[in-house]
């Protein structure tokens, strides 16, 4: 019989190494799971980027302007889709609240409050027509040669500022870092330049009207007493 002071515990067996049959099941869930997240994000980019160049088609030839506006503000909601799928979470909230609440919204307020005949407008097309496959093309030009530089030359892509990881830090705060070190002075003179074409529109848009009332703020505050308030002695049983 075994005392306490002579019993031994129970052997520790080595750990056991992963048959070849076990790892290679492993492996084949883990790239099972990676390849339905990739089939997944595939779906999703189609359907957003269909959906952006279908909105952005009808904009154009949609014969309702409220219309166009409506789908002008469908193909800002795709695009902000796009920018969450390529990581860039603040471009697409600066998408959804900046130009979906606020320029979209404008356009529409304005096209529905103004009284616009679109048909003159819609008159003179063939006419700048000219100008605009111009503007086109040399827009065409520049995304090929950028495209195509990145391809022939692929070191001119890694001489921009490099991609911070993302488990080290945020997108918006490496946007903010490139934006406010590298590219201070472009982005302050980008805001001068929008600056003054807010003003100039201001400036444009004012008008000298005759004949309305306008608020005199100095002479408001500048009056006495003696001007504003004048006693009447009233009789008794009398009107005033």
């Amino acid at each position: 019989m075994a005392t306490a002071g002579n019993s031994r515990s129970p052997p520790i067996s080595p750990p056991t190494r992963p048959t070849a049959k076990a790892r290679r099941h492993r492996r084949t869930d883990w790239d099972g799971d990676r390849w339905g997240q990739m089939i997944v994000q595939t779906i999703v980019f189609y359907v957003f980027a269909i959906t952006t160049v279908a909105a952005g088609v009808m904009v154009v030839a949609a014969r309702n302007p409220v219309h166009s506006v409506l789908f002008l503000i469908l193909a800002f909601f795709s695009s902000a889709g796009l920018f969450v799928l390529l990581g860039a979470e603040f471009l697409a909230m600066i998408l959804v609240i900046v130009y979906v609440g606020a320029v979209a919204v404008l356009f529409l307020f304005v096209v529905m409050m103004l009284d616009i005949n679109f048909v003159e407008l819609r008159q003179g097309f063939l006419q700048y027509l000219p100008i605009g496959g111009v503007i086109g093309l040399i827009l065409m030009i520049e995304l090929i040669m950028l495209l195509g530089s990145q391809a022939v030359a692929p070191e001119w892509a890694s001489a921009a500022a490099p991609i911070p990881p993302v488990e080290e830090t945020s997108n918006t705060r490496a946007l903010g870092e490139v934006l406010y070190t590298r590219y201070m002075y472009g982005f302050q003179t980008a805001g001068m330049i929008l600056f003054s074409a807010m003003i100039g529109a201001i400036v444009l848009t004012l008008r000298e009207r005759t004949g309305v009332r306008k608020q005199r703020v100095a002479a408001q505050i500048g009056r006495r007493r003696e001007d504003a308030v004048e006693l009447k002695k009233v009789a008794p049983r009398s009107g005033v």
